[in-house]
C-alpha cells in the first residue's frame, strides 16, 4: 500500500512543475520612437519556465546585452553605449525577472522587475504565447519610459516612452 501512496505522490510532482522551454534561434527585441528604432541582439535566458495550465509555477528571466543595441547607425550606437544614455560600460544588460504570470483577455501579463542602467522598477508586461508541438513564441508589445530609468536627459532629443517587440521562440528542454 504504501508503494502506490509514493507513486501516487511522484506522478503528482510532476504534473505540477511547469514546461521548461529554452531559446530558439530567430529572437528579436526591437525598439522604436518618432526619433529612434533598432533592435537589441544579444539576448539570453536564465529561466524560462511556462505552462498555460500552471501559471503559478511558471517563471520568466531574460537578460539583453545593452551592446548589442542595433540603430542601423555607427555612430549613434556608439552613442547610445556611451555615458550619456545606457552607459553600456557600467551597466551592461537590461533584465527582466517575472514575479507573477496571470491569463489576461488577450493572452498573458508578466509582472515582475525590470532592471535597466541600475535602476528596477516593478512593471506588468502583456504577452502572447503560441506553440506547436515542442516549439513555441512569445510576443510581447509594451512601452517603456527612458527617463524613469535614468537613461538619457528628460526631453533629451529622444522622445521619453519607447515602444517595445519582443519575439522570442523557444523549443522545450
Amino acid at each position: 500500500m504504501r508503494s502506490y501512496a509514493f507513486l501516487i505522490f511522484f506522478f503528482a510532482a510532476l504534473t505540477s512543475v511547469a514546461q521548461q522551454y529554452k531559446l530558439a534561434d530567430g529572437h528579436k527585441i526591437s525598439f522604436s520612437n518618432p526619433d529612434v528604432s533598432g533592435t537589441f541582439d544579444d539576448l539570453t535566458a536564465a529561466s524560462l519556465v511556462f505552462d498555460e495550465t500552471k501559471l503559478s509555477s511558471s517563471k520568466l528571466n531574460f537578460k539583453i546585452e545593452v551592446g548589442s543595441i542595433n540603430t542601423g547607425n555607427g555612430l549613434m550606437n556608439k552613442h547610445a553605449k556611451g555615458e550619456e544614455w545606457f552607459n553600456a560600460e557600467k551597466y551592461p544588460y537590461i533584465e527582466f525577472t517575472s514575479s507573477k504570470i496571470e491569463k489576461t483577455s488577450e493572452g498573458y501579463k508578466a509582472t515582475g522587475k525590470l532592471q535597466m542602467h541600475g535602476v528596477s522598477k516593478e512593471i506588468s508586461i502583456p504577452f502572447t504565447f503560441s506553440k506547436k508541438g515542442s516549439k513555441g513564441t512569445f510576443i510581447a508589445k509594451f512601452s517603456v519610459d527612458r527617463t524613469d530609468y535614468q537613461v538619457g536627459k528628460k526631453n533629451g532629443g529622444v522622445a521619453d516612452t519607447i515602444k517595445i517587440t519582443a519575439t522570442i521562440p523557444v523549443d522545450k528542454k
